[in-house]
């Protein structure tokens, strides 16, 4: 039997971290490292609810879609899409061969926003 608790802070804790980090790595144009960790952050997140609703160590996968399927959360359109964004910037962190069109700045900043709204939103669900 696993410790829910101790799942959903270490998933939780994760993503309030990596947030921090995609911040700084933005403000120091480091955007497409930056955009792979907005990524971590809604991965992590969703973890702790995946965790929170199976009552199970959450799935090695860093699929948004897949991972929020196996919660209960139901994401308007709007969010739906940005998670797609957000998938393809986490591929580039793992397979250096793939290297995505980059954003300018004011949709990276856009980005980064929801990416803390989201956030935040997903953080009063848990």
């Amino acid at each position: 039997m696993i410790d829910i608790k101790k799942q959903i802070d270490y998933w939780l804790k994760g993503a309030e971290d990596d947030f921090l980090t995609a911040e700084l790595l933005i403000r120091e144009n480091r955007i497409l490292h930056g955009l792979f960790f907005c990524h971590l952050v809604i991965e992590k997140i969703i973890k702790a609810h995946v965790v929170k609703t199976s009552s199970e160590v959450a799935p090695r996968s860093h699929n948004l879609i897949y991972l929020s399927e196996k919660t209960t959360l139901i994401f308007d359109p709007e969010t739906e899409i940005f998670l797609g964004v957000l998938m393809k910037y986490q591929l580039q962190g793992r397979y250096p061969d793939y290297n995505p069109d980059l954003p300018n700045i004011s949709k990276v900043n856009e980005y980064l926003e929801k990416t803390k709204t989201l956030l935040e939103w997903l953080k009063e669900r848990l």
